[in-house]
């Protein structure tokens, strides 16, 4: 007998936000729940990293900026949703999210000053997918840490290399920056924010 693959049923993001276990680590793709695998030590340390010196730097500005430990990025008009490696908010602009006090979720782009993604092995997501869709919900500055060099080679050369790219927010469209080896990365966020290419990649393997 002939067998018939089922189509499994798309969620909406309040289906997803109710259906999602509690504890567990989902992103909402196209009304497609995607659990994310438990990340390498590498990439955590890089996250952790990133996220120390993006707080300390917006504490010495006096920003109303802060981290959420786990909130999601919900594209208008879409029933998709993601949980940023790195994620910073501005506590002034989160009275005009409908969705952020009963499910931790933003979807305007004046929420979100930056949000910073480490790339994992599914690299198409984050160099295609997520740039057009933070791109979309208006977010001023993404970064794009590719430590292990995985994207595609028209994004970085060949042969591979990691690179670090900065999109920044210019008339509803970003415009990229690439940043290699010793190169200081450029945060048009935080300008005073002084960190290499090297230095992160450094704290991957634990020796910063």
């Amino acid at each position: 007998m002939q067998q018939i693959a089922v189509q499994p049923k798309l969620l909406t993001f309040a289906e997803f936000a109710q259906w999602k276990p509690e504890g567990s680590c989902y992103e909402l793709h196209d009304g497609v729940p995607i659990e994310m695998p438990q990340p390498p030590g590498e990439h955590e340390a890089i996250k952790g990293f990133l996220t120390n010196e993006i707080i300390l730097e917006y504490r010495r500005l006096n920003l109303p900026y802060f981290v959420p430990n786990q909130a999601f990025v919900k594209v208008p008009e879409a029933e998709s949703a993601y949980l940023p490696d790195v994620l910073v908010l501005n506590r002034l602009n989160l009275v005009h999210e409908p969705l952020w006090a009963k499910m931790a979720t933003v979807t305007l782009g004046e929420s979100i000053p930056l949000v910073v993604e480490v790339v994992s092995s599914n690299w198409r997501i984050d160099y295609l997918t997520k740039v057009k869709d933070y791109e979309e919900i208006g977010i001023a500055e993404y970064w794009l840490v590719d430590y292990l060099g995985l994207g595609g080679r028209r994004f970085i050369g060949n042969p591979k290399q990691p690179t670090i790219f900065v999109h920044e927010l210019s008339d509803g469209e970003y415009q990229v920056t690439a940043f290699r080896d010793g190169d200081r990365l450029v945060s048009p966020t935080f300008p005073g924010l002084v960190l290499t290419v090297r230095e992160i990649l450094q704290a991957g393997l634990g020796n910063s």
